[in-house]
């Protein structure tokens, strides 16, 4: 990797951001540019700074993180955005996905997974830990959110044998590079891939393919 990737991390608590801080200064390819203790705060730094990556706590006083995700989109230069929080309820994770956060980690496992989270969503790819996936994936085959594009009906032969191997690969975590390297083909045809995948599937993101390759027993 050319440049470092830059990480603001932001939290009501000291500790926290310095136990993070401190688990990713060990990497040589990621720098801690900043940190902030409230929301306000964020959106202040990022007027006048910019990195790659911010890591985002939900709870915080002045702003929380949800409010912070709605206003940084308007920044000419948008950070990716791994949430940070106390709580992996599968609502919560829906909504900031489709506000636009990449990945997201709840804070017991954050020392296990945060640096993982930072270099896979620097690469424009999401990153979700195992016990979020399969939460979301019990929620789906519960029922609780079939209504919200229901994948009844998707049959696994209904997709080409390309658009498999590559959902088995997303569903794996691979970036678009790997997959890309792994079948030896362009990174603009497994972006294409991904978006057929997503369209026939009738999910929003990669981790509803996910769901979709572990229902189905593709991986």
């Amino acid at each position: 990797m050319g440049s470092k990737i830059k990480v603001h991390i932001a939290d009501d608590h000291q500790i926290l951001i310095d136990g993070v801080k401190a688990v990713l200064n060990i990497e040589p390819d990621i720098e801690v540019v900043g940190f902030s203790l409230n929301g306000i705060e964020v959106l202040d730094w990022f007027k006048n700074n910019n990195a790659d990556v911010l890591i985002l706590d939900i709870n915080m006083p002045e702003l929380d993180g949800i409010e912070v995700l709605k206003k940084i989109k308007k920044n000419k230069k948008v950070p990716e955005i791994i949430i940070l929080s106390s709580y992996d309820d599968v609502k919560l994770v829906k909504e900031v996905l489709n506000m636009g956060a990449k990945g997201f980690v709840p804070k017991k496992s954050a020392g296990e997974h945060i640096v993982n989270a930072v270099y896979k969503v620097a690469e424009g790819n999401q990153y979700f830990t195992d016990d979020v996936k399969e939460k979301m994936m019990q929620t789906l085959l519960n029922g609780q959110v079939k209504n919200e594009g229901s994948q009844d009906g998707v049959l696994i032969s209904s997709l080409t044998k390309r658009e498999v191997q590559v959902l088995k690969l997303v569903a794996q975590q691979y970036s678009t590079r790997e997959i890309a390297e792994e079948l030896h083909i362009s990174e603009s045809t497994v972006e294409t891939h991904r978006k057929n995948l997503m369209k026939k599937v009738k999910v929003k993101n990669s981790v509803g393919l996910a769901i979709f390759a572990l229902k189905n027993e593709v991986v």
